[in-house]
């Protein structure tokens, strides 16, 4: 079944190949586009979608239920890129306005993956659908320049977290589940080599031929604010996210500084009230009231200022500072005296081997903790968005100051105090006999009483 799906597969792709061939032959052609053909690094995309994409495809039409599901999209995600790379074989760069529209169908597809992850949270192969709604956005590859490649490696690392899972559960029980681990990891890999070799700097356009557009004739006209990029790829998703949008519109806003006055409409002076007596009568008296604080001008703010990644051993510390994307971080030459502290690390991983003294993480946002033992406490402190697996004991952890914390806890953890103050969206997840695991919030609203003698608290039953 399996060779029989990669065959059909391999069947649309030159049925794909020859309507492009057929369609492109009317009219003037670039010379990218080989006079109706598709370009050399458009075949060698479809080589991927033909190979691994395929392998993947086949191995979760196996599989079936929502593991399908989920590959039917992503096999439509490679479809709306490919045609974006015919679009920039056959066609000159457009404006940033006019590409927005390009990118928008790769774009949907990846917010329909990342939703279908969150609609379907209690199906039997979680960890499947998050893997790839993980390090789907890697995808957006075609909007990172000049470093495309690093991108989808980054994404390729944010999966790997689901895909050890998929292993730990069915590498006893079922081989063809760490094959299908192994083929859609492969799917970035190639993705890697083939941007590395075709589009190192960048998605490569045309140098000739007409500017891009949407609708393959007249540019698109410009989307009202500035675009979106291809996914919010820090952020949740559920769908579409209008919210996102407008944080883009007011940030592009702000970021104009002295040239967001040059949309202001000059006033004449004799609309002026205050050179204008006779409109001050007009208006009437101006209500009563304090007075709104002037605005002070200040001055340009300084850029901020990045400071040097940081791992390394010092004394009886391991640092690990202002790591940004930094997945697959690992700790291991470890010794039981030892600590770890974390400072201002985002959008990274880091796992910690051994048995150590503790651990902490401070300021770091959407960081994931993967650590194997602690004799003394793990600290989590002014931090967003953070994961903490424990693969095998720890005492306590304690939350402090934060938003959104997960705590994966194992079998042998189960006796763990967690111990929190002034956070919240927290949730611990304990495993199943099945190895599955449940999602359990952590009260942040409780209720207290006198009962005459001292004051008694307990959680409310709307908590968490």
């Amino acid at each position: 079944m399996a060779e029989l799906a990669g065959l059909v597969q391999r069947l649309e792709l030159a049925v794909g190949r020859l309507e492009s061939m057929s369609g492109g032959g009317g009219g003037v052609s670039s010379p990218a586009a080989g006079s109706g053909a598709v370009s050399a690094y458009v075949e060698a995309y479809d080589g991927l979608i033909s190979g691994p994409v395929a392998q993947y495809a086949a191995l979760s039409q196996k599989i079936g239920g929502d593991v399908q599901k989920h590959a039917e999209m992503i096999k439509q995600a490679f479809s709306c890129q490919r045609q974006l790379l015919v679009t920039a074989s056959r066609s000159q760069k457009p404006s940033d306005s006019a590409l927005a529209p390009l990118l928008a169908p790769v774009s949907k597809v990846i917010e329909e993956v990342q939703a279908f992850r969150e609609k379907n949270r209690s199906s039997p192969f979680f960890n499947h659908l998050s893997a790839v709604s993980e390090s789907i956005p890697a995808l957006g590859w075609v909007a990172m320049a000049p470093k495309p490649g690093p991108f989808v490696k980054d994404m390729q690392d944010a999966a790997m977290f689901y895909t050890n899972r998929v292993l730990k559960d069915y590498k006893e029980k079922d081989k063809m589940h760490v094959d299908w681990v192994n083929a859609y990891v492969s799917i970035w890999t190639e993705l890697q080599a083939y941007i590395k070799q075709h589009h190192t700097t960048g998605l490569s356009w045309s140098k000739t031929g007409p500017v891009a557009s949407a609708s393959g004739g007249a540019p698109a006209p410009p989307p009202p604010g500035p675009p979106p990029p291809p996914m919010d790829f820090g952020e949740k998703s559920s769908g579409g996210d209008s919210g996102a949008v407008s944080r883009n519109a007011l940030f592009a806003s702000l970021n104009k500084g002295a040239d967001i006055t040059k949309g202001l409409k000059h006033v004449s002076d004799d609309k002026k009230t205050h050179k204008n007596p006779a409109l001050k009568a007009q208006s009437g008296p101006l209500p009563s009231g304090p007075k709104p604080f002037a605005s002070r001008p200040t001055a340009a703010a300084s850029p901020a200022r990045t400071l040097p990644p940081v791992l390394e051993l010092d004394g009886k510390k391991w640092k690990v500072e202002n790591q940004e994307g930094a997945q697959g971080l690992v700790i291991s030459d470890t010794e039981l005296k030892q600590v770890v502290y974390a400072f201002k690390c985002n959008n990274s991983t880091l796992q910690v081997k051994g048995k150590i003294n503790s651990i902490i993480l401070d300021n770091c946002k959407k960081m994931g903790l993967v650590f194997d033992d602690v004799v003394g406490i793990v600290e989590v402190i002014n931090c967003r968005d953070v994961k903490v697996q424990v693969i095998g004991k720890v005492p306590t952890i304690s939350i402090n100051k934060t938003d959104g914390c997960h705590v994966y806890l194992s079998k042998d953890s189960m006796s763990c105090e967690i111990i929190s103050a002034k956070s919240s969206e927290m949730n611990v997840l304990v495993p199943n006999k099945d190895g599955e695991y449940t999602e359990i919030p952590v009260p942040e609203q409780f209720k207290t009483i006198w009962d005459g003698s001292k004051l008694v608290t307990t959680a409310t039953e709307i908590a968490g």
